[in-house]
């Protein structure tokens, strides 16, 4: 019996992507399918990152091939492909950026920064290029979180060049003043600042760039749903009643605007007892859930309340980067593929597909 490339087809419909539930010919991540006699070679090619995921995938594609009658040696690679999705009507693309994601809370201190900084941090270990802009004008802290300190160079006195580490393009209002200087401004001027921070910053070739937010839904978030092209938006909340009421304002404010909310993270979900490891629910259980079920939107996952969080990104160095092999960092690049998924199911931008009309009168 002759081998096909339909047989092949056929065992492929069978392996099921771990991160969408689909399988590789639905999700037409199966491609280049070459039969050469006996040996079979095709590339699984992903919309998201998932550089962890992808021995993983790649000895579930041989395994279901070899399986097949007949078949000599199985070549398989896995790689992922990230590309620009849509954004609100009339807005267009931001140059050298596919995705923004705005990471947004109805209140503070429900630790939306941590949680922003660790998801970048996660999908850039995942093997996307990322870059994180502080939104917060009033209150920056990804310079602190990310242990950078120093200006931006600016090369033709115009733009300025993203600060780096750990892997992120990193953009703040926070290199450009004193640690102790507030920040007495009036609305518009944030806003004008928010915008300068995004549009003149020399982003290079960045797959995702999340956006902190800062909490509520103020001028900040009325500009970014307004003027800059985002993919989607994240809210960030703790399972106490009051953030969750704070929570839900947020998500509607983002509908209002027609920006689609790509998930809810729960953050302080339990409490870790440093001592004995005794887990307690010390905010309330399963108020990120119920959220969720309400709005239908997608629950993205829970992290615990640990002192370890809070010591990492107080030090520069937040926990996906100081232990990046350790629960909670494998929590946070589950959530990032979580994320990525949902993005990569968006419709794709195709605005560059189409041609410029130009209207002349002869």
């Amino acid at each position: 019996m002759t081998l096909t490339v339909d047989d092949i087809k056929n065992a492929l419909s069978k392996v099921i992507d771990p991160n969408t539930q689909l399988d590789l010919i639905k999700s037409k991540s199966a491609k280049n399918i070459k039969l050469d006699g006996d040996d079979v070679s095709l590339d699984v090619e992903l919309g998201y990152p998932a550089k962890s995921q992808f021995d993983l995938i790649r000895k579930s594609v041989i395994a279901a091939v070899r399986a097949l009658p007949g078949v000599g040696n199985v070549s398989v690679n896995v790689t992922s492909k990230i590309v620009a999705h849509a954004v609100q009507r009339g807005i267009k693309l931001m140059p050298n950026v596919k995705n923004i994601i705005a990471v947004a809370s109805g209140k503070g201190g429900v630790g939306k920064s941590t949680t922003a900084v660790n998801l970048a941090l996660a999908l850039a270990a995942e093997g996307a290029a990322v870059g994180i802009l502080d939104a917060d004008i009033y209150g920056p802290s990804q310079p602190m979180m990310m242990g950078i300190n120093g200006r931006p160079e600016t090369v033709d006195g115009k733009t300025m060049e993203p600060l780096e580490n750990h892997g992120l393009q990193v953009s703040s209002i926070g290199f450009m003043i004193d640690p102790d200087e507030p920040m007495v401004w009036r609305g518009p001027i944030v806003t004008q600042a928010l915008q300068q921070l995004l549009e003149q910053t020399n982003w290079r070739d960045l797959d995702y760039l999340i956006v902190d937010m800062p909490p509520g839904t103020g001028d900040v978030q009325l500009t970014l749903s307004q003027k800059v092209p985002v993919t989607g938006a994240v809210i960030v909340t703790t399972p106490q009643d009051i953030a969750l009421l704070d929570a839900r304002k947020g998500l509607k404010m983002f509908e209002k605007v027609g920006i689609p909310i790509l998930g809810i993270i729960e953050n302080m979900s339990t409490h870790i007892c440093s001592n004995c490891g005794h887990a307690e629910a010390i905010f309330g259980e399963g108020g990120g859930q119920k959220m969720c079920a309400d709005y239908g939107v997608d629950f993205l996952g829970g992290l615990p309340l640990t002192m370890a969080i809070r010591e990492q990104a107080d030090s520069g160095k937040p926990i996906v980067v100081a232990d990046p092999d350790g629960k909670i960092a494998q929590i946070y690049k589950e959530i990032a593929r979580k994320l990525a998924v949902k993005v990569a199911e968006k419709a794709k931008d195709m605005t560059s597909k189409f041609p410029s009309i130009s209207i002349q009168h002869t």
